[in-house]
């Protein structure tokens, strides 16, 4: 078992909570945003499955206004059920409540839509409440960029730490030499990186392959 700084992430010592990734949300949110937070929002989930971070679902109004959870994180916990709410603060739910509580973590990894409400207002009251909230910052969208933007700058001000998907994905890794977990980091890097490093890796694996 490798060792962490406190200052530094440990999966041990996370859950991630993701909220309102749902369609009617999908459609507010500005539409630079659309494509790549999907990406990264799947690229996060797989990141908990992998290094065995609790991963909270909440949806917002799903039967009567938003939607079922965008099917590309469901996937990554099948077996999860999404937990539906009312308030868009969802600390707010103490259904939510009891389920970030019981995983005994304090770090709080923190993604979804939008991020000028349902993600502000969680955060806030999450760090009022005593947690370390992580914002993955390229995970959550806003209905306009300078509101993504201001609601970023809120949290940061109340504590929030700003980071971003692959950041949170290569810190829980931290060293290659772990075989254990380093062909699966690997394998989502190589799918959600997207760009001019997802083919960098290939072309990395391709060479070492031979």
């Amino acid at each position: 078992m490798r060792e962490y700084q406190d200052t530094l992430l440990d999966p041990g010592k996370c859950a991630l909570l993701v909220l309102d990734v749902q369609p009617q949300m999908f459609f507010g949110a500005e539409g630079s945003f659309q494509n790549t937070v999907m990406l990264h929002l799947k690229g996060l989930a797989k990141a908990a499955r992998v290094f065995h971070v609790p991963c909270i679902l909440s949806t917002i109004a799903a039967t009567a206004f938003a939607g079922p959870l965008y099917s590309g994180v469901q996937e990554v916990f099948a077996q999860a059920v999404p937990i539906d709410r009312t308030s868009l603060n969802a600390f707010e739910d103490g259904n939510v409540r009891r389920a970030v509580e019981s995983s005994s973590r304090k770090k709080l990894l923190l993604a979804g839509l939008w991020t000028e409400a349902g993600v502000t207002f969680t955060a806030l009251s999450a760090l009022h409440e005593g947690y370390q909230v992580y914002l993955v910052e390229d995970a959550c969208a806003g209905m306009t960029k300078p509101a993504h933007e201001a609601a970023v700058s809120r949290m940061e001000q109340a504590g929030a730490v700003r980071v971003t998907w692959g950041q949170v994905l290569l810190e829980f890794q931290r060293d290659w030499s772990d075989r254990e977990t380093s062909g699966a980091v690997m394998d989502i890097l190589t799918e959600h990186g997207g760009g001019a490093y997802r083919m960098g890796l290939e072309y990395a694996q391709e060479m070492l392959g031979r």
